[in-house]
């Protein structure tokens, strides 16, 4: 008897314990794309607290502007972070609830950029007992080569969690270490075109390149954690299980959204 084909699902997991990551192609419908985009541009709120990133080292240049929340928030962002088409991948990968941790709004602008290789799981170590971390980038325009896209190093998250050390704002990777990965492991180049999204391990090696193009790329970056993870840092958690959102449930809060900016302008 032949056996069974790998459900989609299982392909997936495979893919990600394997690789260390997933992208899954245009994801996220264009118009919905542009609509969190519109929304960007003309937040005043965000406007407020977005900021230069000081880890920018070398070749000229300023650092990536980015704004942290570290709370599940109700806006777009929030909305997005939600979206069953961004957390139902992240369950069948794990076979478990999901929980937020942290959104990274960032705007890799012409001249900026700029990021040496690190592991997220390296920032995070205290706060989780397992390394069951995961970052999900959506791509808010393309991501390229020349404009900065992010490089992985496939299958490094196999090597476990490495030391880092301080540089600017940014912690890396020991170099010597990511030096003897990039000798026996592909180094991943992760072009995407808008709506694309991307799943990466919390151990896998990744950095960026600065944007020397005349083109942006802006992105929106999710924390997760599976809910079996641990918090063990002493002060309350702040993670956020997941209440996903279906197509209609979020686009119904990016009008909210738009619609509250242009009332309170």
């Amino acid at each position: 008897m032949s056996a069974s084909k790998p459900t989609p699902e299982c392909q997936l997991q495979g893919q990600f314990e394997q690789d260390g990551f997933v992208i899954l192609p245009k994801q996220i419908d264009s118009s919905d794309i542009e609509h969190i985009l519109r929304i960007w541009r003309t937040d005043p709120q965000l406007a407020e607290v977005i900021h230069e990133n000081s880890n920018f080292e070398g070749q000229g240049g300023v650092g990536t502007r980015l704004a942290y929340s570290p709370r599940l928030t109700e806006n777009a962002y929030g909305a997005l972070a939600r979206s069953a088409r961004v957390v139902t991948p992240l369950e069948q990968i794990f076979g478990t609830e999901i929980q937020h941790y942290y959104t990274l709004n960032m705007q890799k602008d012409p001249g900026t950029g700029g990021w040496e290789y690190h592991q997220d799981y390296g920032y995070h170590y205290k706060e989780f007992l397992y390394p069951e971390f995961v970052s999900v980038m959506v791509a808010l325009e393309s991501a390229t080569q020349a404009n900065g896209c992010l490089r992985v190093v496939r299958g490094s998250h196999r090597l476990g969690r490495l030391e880092h050390e301080n540089l600017g704002s940014q912690q890396i990777a020991n170099r010597e270490r990511v030096g003897l990965a990039l000798e026996e492991m592909e180094e991943v180049h992760c072009e995407m075109d808008a709506g694309s999204v991307l799943y990466f391990h919390g151990n896998i090696l990744h950095a960026s390149a600065p944007n020397l193009s005349d083109t942006s790329r802006w992105c929106l970056i999710f924390a997760y954690v599976p809910k079996t993870n641990r918090w063990i840092l002493p002060e309350p958690s702040p993670l956020t299980t997941i209440d996903k959102l279906d197509d209609d449930a979020f686009r119904s809060a990016l009008k909210q959204h738009e619609q509250q900016i242009q009332k309170d302008s």
